[in-house]
């Protein structure tokens, strides 16, 4: 028996899903089958056939959310390895695949209306018994996949999740959609399946001394791999949480989207995007900073730079509950977030309404519709929240696109004026196809994609919310300024760029009438 020890802070842990980062998408057996298929096959293969086509193309920043590997000559074996295994191993992916392309065209060619019972003998074998074909109500046939279903079918397989365990110590690293997770002599790679209990007594590390031959015992680290597993380990111990016990409410922004509300009695956090501590320019908060016990997590959306496994995994085992949109039910476009957590052991997860109410300590939070981001897809999986506690009010409304005013009169008639509103202004976006190409039975014109965006409001949206929503203080955030963001969201923000410019223009519109407004960036504490 060792002595007992700390996880450094800079431990890094990505969950990993066929080596590439993990998100929802990759979890949930029909969408993993697509994008595995029609996005991580065809970079791989890109890559293989003509590396410098990527090397150069990512020489332009512009280019980095692009279907571009960020390797260089020197690992092309090794991407012709990782291509090969996945057409192997992962055949199964291949096959569901297949099926909802073929189950889409059938569903074009014959169904006119008429029933859809005498088409359910022509569904492809892979999808038999796990789809539903459905019309909406303009006679339009799709397909309801049984998504909790899938999850207990061959297409989910604990065996493609993985982690990658390393020491951190930059901020910089290679776009996580666009780039798979290669190993180098400074990463522990271990197959473990992501709802396995030793990762929550490895992660308990960070506040508990433990003793590090026990931890990899459980985690079955082999000889070969102990001195990089022992170097993620110290003698010294990490800060006593900063727990807040005044009489109001507190607010800490941990960057972009990642907001804690505390009173003595509660604490809730939004979207737990977090970075690691390490020498820079720009002042964080980071795991440390967070109580020793999360009451509530809250998820708006289910986009990764808001709802990120590779911060969730480490709260796992301090997290009392997590909250999650509701999804629209077996569209393939919007994944269960419910049925992904729990497939991945969270323990309590709780689905949440448009407009229904969760009663806290000292006040309560409320479920809101929010429209845009999401390309005009019918995905139900986003919401913005009302927090009432002690007395203030607080509305996040995430990456909301005001082109709905009304929307907003009617929360202002229910739940008056807003202490403090957290806006996001990611006015630009990407066209549909960047993240959600892969799902689309034929590609989207080009004209039609680039005219749906995923985007936030700009200046005129975003000061009619402000207004609408009468609130006494604005908040900028969610804007993926800080460093530790540009691998979710490949966007090198710039003073210069529109959403910016869009943003600064709303700050100044606030203070001209009266209203106290600031973009967040870094870290920030509050009271209210």
């Amino acid at each position: 028996m060792s002595a007992r020890k700390f996880l450094k802070p800079n431990v890094l842990v990505e969950p990993l899903v066929n080596r590439w980062h993990a998100w929802s998408y990759i979890i949930s057996p029909a969408t993993a089958a697509m994008y595995t298929t029609g996005s991580h096959y065809q970079m791989l293969r890109s890559f293989a056939a003509n590396p410098r086509i990527h090397i150069n193309a990512l020489k332009n920043p512009e280019m980095a959310g692009g279907p571009y590997i960020d390797l260089g000559l020197d690992r092309v074996d090794e991407i012709k390895q990782l291509l090969e295994w996945t057409r192997t191993e992962q055949a199964h992916l291949f096959e569901l695949s297949d099926a909802v392309k073929a189950l889409h065209q059938l569903l074009a060619s014959e169904a006119r209306g008429g029933s859809l019972e005498p088409l359910y003998a022509k569904v492809p074998e892979p999808l038999r018994g796990y789809v539903e074909l459905v019309y909406d109500l303009d006679n339009q046939a799709t397909i309801r996949f049984l998504e909790g279903l899938l999850y207990h079918s061959p297409y989910y397989r604990e065996s493609s999740q993985s982690l990658a365990f390393s020491l951190i110590e930059k901020d910089t690293r290679s776009y996580v959609l666009s780039t798979p997770r290669l190993l180098d002599e400074h990463t522990l790679h271990k197959v473990i399946p992501f709802r396995d209990e030793a990762l929550d007594l490895f992660f308990g590390a960070r506040y508990e001394p433990r003793d590090p031959d026990e931890l990899a015992e459980a985690l079955a680290i082999g000889p070969d791999q102990r001195a990089l597993f022992d170097s993620f380990f110290t003698t010294t111990a990490p800060p006593a949480p900063n727990t807040y016990r005044g009489e109001g409410v507190r607010c800490r922004y941990f960057g972009h989207a990642c907001v804690l509300v505390e009173s003595d009695a509660v604490n809730l956090l939004f979207d737990p995007v977090l970075t690691h501590e390490h020498h820079s320019d720009m002042s964080r908060y980071t795991m440390e900073d967070l109580p020793d016990h999360i009451d509530y997590v809250f998820i708006t959306h289910n986009h990764g730079d808001h709802c990120k496994l590779e911060t969730l995994l480490p709260l796992r085992g301090r997290i009392g509950q997590i909250i999650v949109p509701k999804s629209c039910g077996g569209g393939l476009q919007d994944p269960s977030l419910k049925m992904m957590f729990e497939a991945i052991g969270f323990p309590s997860v709780r689905e949440l309404d448009e407009m229904e109410r969760l009663e806290i300590a000292d006040g309560a939070v409320t479920g809101l519709p929010f429209f845009g981001e999401h390309g005009d897809l019918n995905i139900r999986s986003k919401m913005g929240f009302h927090v009432s506690l002690k007395g203030r009010s607080l509305m996040l409304v995430a990456d909301s696109n005001n082109f709905e005013p009304q929307l907003y009169e009617h929360f202002n008639r229910i739940f008056g004026s807003v202490d403090a509103l957290f806006l996001g202004m990611e006015c630009d976006g990407a066209p549909l196809s960047w993240p959600y190409g892969p799902l689309l039975p034929k590609p989207l014109p080009r004209k039609l994609d680039q005219a749906r965006r995923i985007d936030g409001s700009n200046f005129e949206k975003g000061f009619d919310l402000v207004k609408l929503t009468d609130s006494r203080r604005v908040f900028i955030y969610a804007m993926g300024q800080e460093p530790w963001l540009i691998h979710l969201t490949s966007v090198p923000y710039s003073e210069t760029s529109r959403p910016h410019l869009e943003s600064e223009k709303l700050i100044q519109a606030c203070i001209d009438t009266g209203i106290p407004a600031e973009r967040l960036c870094g870290c920030k504490e509050f009271f209210l």
